[in-house]
């Protein structure tokens, strides 16, 4: 059989598959009884079961055809104990590490462990009732074999004489999947196989046996220095972050469309070259305009084509609040709205962190001191930009907490901590290091949250809004382009060179008197929405000749790295909608520009990243 050619349809169809599992267990979670929701989780492990069944993919049917049976058993009874529930779920995410095996065309790991785990636990407890789903009193913690047991992370490092690390990793990490199921590896087989790596492993499972046991196992290989087993990594929901799919299903009609303006273009074609060959002005003159119509109509299918919506990754979070909820033993709510939004796949692709960062936070952060929350997750369109948000109904961000920890690093001047507003302040926590609690968890609190959440979106040419009431929550709301291939940009003009910035890191466009400007302490600033921002000038940042004194000033508010700023440009051209190309190595190391586009009259011009600008201007202070 050619598996080879049916691989990728069968990667899709699973990862479809693997997602309402998932949703089905989280349902299920809040309605055990759910007959229906019990016999469509049965039909999803059975699909499973038969696709890798035909595709020979042995480990992978194996495990389905367990998981099916004992869904039989739950159908049979009538519903699912907590107990199954969480041991499901387990088995959910070990098919997901053999998808992710089989995506990346290594083996598909052992569920050797997970199998035998079950069994042990049907010949000493028999099936789970509602009585047995809670552990038996007594039982100590650690000494227990479950399938959903919590993640483990085993640290191992070697001893400095060993000669060539790789190989030793290797064997350890196959040893470590004999103890459970392995979620994650730093570093992955991957790196370990490329001779990539040090001395240390860090291995991520589900383990099958105790603690105790892993360390006597692992203590005798003469190469290990010391094992350590560091707090545990929260679960993410399905193991690993998914890799990022190089195919997307397109529906029957959207095809369709595409193939009716292909046949009209084609027309339109040999209208205008008969038009030109006669020399017929006017019939020339409508055919440009049907084309003009016939590309923006087009334009817009392609772009219908790379839109998903954002349900499969609102259920993924919702795992994860499910996991964290478990984790650190809260009643966490999650509603969500908007999950049908649909935006490019590749931004839905890179949300996955922040979101996950997000998340993470208002757990433990935001509803830090309740032991009952609500998350909300939302998302909705405004124009050509899609806005995603989480809020919780927490204890909210003490503004004077953020106010002496920015002084204490030096981050605001004594005279700027009692000037700047609220809105300003809390743009703050997203500084690398940043964070507001003195105790580090398994979830957060290591001040790296935020950060990566603040410079994914922006590289993205989004922006991250922050808004807080004391005991009250917090909301951080993401401004997004619905496309990062095709966006409306501002285009400027600076020293007589075009360039353009993306119109979702603009929040105004304005022209100022000189008159306006104030100065406080070297600095340019000029009044704005109540506020004093500093300017900065284009042609200086880019080291361009000084220009001649304006009548006007030109100013492109924005925000940047959690500050808004007054960006003095020369003149302000207009908006476009742009085809944005990444730049060619070693141009795509340039500072500052984010890729390049080609205007209808020719020009090229260079999309500017204000952010890598400004880094590089405090650098240079």
């Amino acid at each position: 059989m050619e598996k080879e050619k049916y691989r990728s349809m069968f990667l899709v169809e699973a990862a479809e598959h693997l997602q309402a599992m998932s949703d089905i267990l989280l349902r299920l979670d809040s309605d055990p009884e759910n007959r229906q929701e019990i016999d469509a989780l049965f039909r999803e492990a059975h699909s499973i079961k038969g696709m890798a069944a035909t595709m020979e993919y042995e480990e992978t049917a194996r495990l389905a055809h367990r998981l099916e049976d004992d869904l039989d058993l739950c159908r049979k009874r009538g519903y699912m104990s907590a107990g199954e529930i969480n041991q499901m779920l387990a088995g959910v995410d070990l098919l997901e590490a053999l998808h992710d095996d089989i995506s990346q065309e290594r083996p598909e790991r052992s569920v050797e462990f997970y199998l035998q785990a079950l069994t042990l636990e049907e010949r000493s407890e028999g099936p789970v009732s509602r009585e047995r789903s809670q552990p038996p009193p007594g039982e100590e913690e650690g000494t227990k074999i479950a399938g959903a047991a919590e993640p483990l992370l085993i640290q191992i490092d070697l001893v400095d004489t060993v000669p060539i690390a790789a190989p030793r990793l290797l064997v350890l990490l196959k040893r470590c999947s004999e103890f459970g199921i392995v979620l994650k590896s730093w570093p992955s087989l991957e790196h370990i196989l490329s001779d990539k790596v040090d001395g240390r492993l860090l291995v991520q499972l589900r383990p099958q046996l105790p603690t105790k046991e892993i360390h006597a196992q692992l203590v005798g290989y003469s190469e290990v220095e010391e094992i350590s087993f560091p707090k545990p990594v929260v679960s993410t929901g399905l193991g690993a972050r998914p890799q990022k799919s190089a195919s997307v299903r397109v529906s029957t009609e959207r095809l369709d469309q595409l193939i009716n303006l292909t046949g009209e273009l084609i027309t339109t074609r040999y209208q205008l070259q008969n038009a030109l060959k006669q020399r017929h002005l006017k019939d020339l003159d409508d055919g440009i305009g049907q084309l003009s119509r016939l590309v923006k109509n087009l334009h817009h299918q392609v772009l219908q084509v790379r839109m998903v919506s954002l349900r499969a990754l609102f259920s993924r979070l919702s795992r994860i609040v499910y996991d964290l909820a478990r984790s650190s033993a809260k009643k966490i709510e999650l509603q969500t709205d908007g999950a049908d939004i649909e935006i490019d796949r590749a931004i839905v692709e890179e949300l996955v962190d922040p979101l996950t960062h997000m998340v993470r936070n208002a757990v433990d952060h935001g509803l830090k001191d309740k032991d009952v929350g609500v998350i909300s997750l939302k998302a909705w369109r405004d124009r050509d930009q899609v806005l995603v948000q989480v809020t919780d109904d927490g204890a909210g961000i003490d503004p004077q907490t953020i106010r002496r920890i920015a002084r204490e690093r030096g981050l605001l001047s004594s005279a700027e901590v009692k000037m700047v507003r609220d809105y300003d302040l809390y743009q703050l926590i997203c500084q690398p290091g940043f964070s507001t609690v003195d105790t580090v968890t398994g979830i957060s609190g290591r001040g790296v949250g935020m950060d990566v959440v603040k410079t994914a979106i922006e590289g993205m040419g989004g922006l991250v809004l922050i808004d807080s009431t004391p005991g009250a929550g917090t909301s951080i709301t993401l401004k997004l382009p619905l496309s990062l291939a095709i966006i409306r940009v501002l285009l400027i003009e600076s020293d007589g060179a075009r360039l353009a910035i993306p119109i979702t890191r603009v929040i105004q466009a304005i022209e100022i008197s000189p008159a306006e400007i104030h100065s406080s302490s070297k600095q340019l600033m000029v009044h704005y929405q109540d506020a004093f921002i500093p300017l900065l000038s284009l042609r200086k940042m880019l080291k361009q000749q000084k220009g001649g004194k304006m009548k006007e000033l030109p100013l492109v508010v924005t925000e940047v790295m959690g500050r808004r700023i007054g960006l003095v440009v020369d003149r302000l051209i207009g908006q476009q909608e742009v085809f944005v190309q990444r730049l060619a190595p070693p141009f795509d190391q340039i500072p500052g520009c984010a890729g390049g586009t080609i205007l209808g009259d020719g020009q090229v011009v260079f999309l500017l990243d204000l952010q890598s600008l400004l880094e590089r201007r405090k650098k240079r202070i």
